[in-house]
């Protein structure tokens, strides 16, 4: 295992010429990141995940319900064991010649049986309650962890000028705001790594495991090599989105509809200008371009680079989505969650 963990961590792969593991090594002057130090990842995710669940039954369920959200589901189906059988065994949407045997069978009408199949398939779709308390928990947690995240970056010098983040690279102390940060934001990804698989289902659900991945490798792998600076810039630049996005969506759930559809262009047009614009201009060109030119040619800086391109694809896939909803809204008054 030793002898595994020695050639993956191959310092001329994942550092800079004449840069070593013994450079970002603590001493008694300055603390640097270390490997070890992800390990509080695991049991703060399982802490923020715990965290969430008291947060949605004690405090956003009781807004939900203070704001007149509905709290039943949809209209149920009534039992019945041979059309339950079919539709967990075999089909959800059955076709015509299904219906007709079920018809004949059952001794009921074809718009019967499709009426239950559409009764049923509603049955599986989340609550309002549930999905107001899900965003009113990613909500407060991107505006708090976004706010902690510009309260930082205002009184670091590479929030203004990018090339310092490879000012005096590998010597930059780790500083405990900066840890903090990115433990947190770790731990966040790591928490949603697991729960979206009991989350809410949504269209995109393997794009956003994608995402997940690629987030979580991007802040492993830039907190072991110490490339924390440009990682925060990174970070804060996708928060920003997320808390106006959650914000639209709640009021969508309230029947706020005009609220919600102002927020949303205002999403659209945050997320748009920042991952479109902002982010290739400003992340992008500092680390194809300007790491390159501070820190020379090496081979882990082409496998962070290529992980952000992908990051960019998924940013222009989204986007795409989110003009046509806003078309949408535009047009017809109201947009989609």
């Amino acid at each position: 295992m030793a002898g595994i963990l020695a050639w993956f961590w191959n310092e001329r792969f994942w550092l800079p010429h004449n840069v070593t593991w013994a450079d970002l090594q603590s001493t008694e002057e300055a603390a640097f990141p270390q490997a070890e130090d992800l390990y509080l990842a695991f049991p703060l995710a399982f802490c923020i995940f715990m965290i969430r669940l008291l947060f949605e039954r004690f405090i956003a369920k009781p807004c939900a319900l203070g704001l007149k959200v509905q709290a039943n589901g949809p209209q149920k189906a009534q039992p019945n064991a041979i059309l339950e059988k079919v539709f967990t065994a075999i089909t959800k949407h059955p076709d015509e010649k299904r219906l007709e045997g079920l018809s004949k069978q059952l001794d009921w009408d074809v718009r019967s049986i499709q009426r239950w199949f559409r009764q049923r398939r509603n049955q599986e779709k989340p609550s309002t309650l549930r999905r107001f308390c899900e965003s009113m928990w990613r909500f407060t947690f991107y505006l708090y962890i976004f706010t902690y995240g510009v309260r930082f970056l205002k009184k670091t010098p590479w929030l203004w000028n990018t090339r310092q983040c490879w000012n005096g690279y590998p010597y930059q102390p780790l500083m405990p705001d900066l840890h903090y940060y990115y433990i947190v934001e770790l731990s966040y990804y790591w928490s949603l790594m697991f729960s979206q698989f009991i989350d809410i289902k949504r269209k995109d659900f393997g794009i956003m495991f994608t995402h997940h991945i690629v987030t979580v490798t991007l802040i492993t792998f830039s907190y072991v090599t110490n490339l924390t600076r440009v990682g925060t810039l990174t970070l804060c630049l996708h928060d920003a989105a997320d808390v106006v996005l959650e914000a639209a969506k709640m009021a969508n759930y309230c029947k706020c509809q005009k609220l919600s559809d102002l927020l949303f262009l205002t999403f659209a047009i945050v997320f748009i200008v920042s991952r479109l614009g902002i982010y290739p201009l400003w992340i992008l060109n500092a680390t194809l371009f300007e790491m390159y030119e501070a820190l020379g040619n090496f081979p882990a800086l082409w496998v962070f680079n290529v992980m952000l391109v992908i990051l960019q694809i998924l940013h222009c896939f989204w986007s795409y989505l989110i003009i046509k909803a806003a078309y949408k809204a535009i047009s017809k008054g109201k947009v989609s969650q």
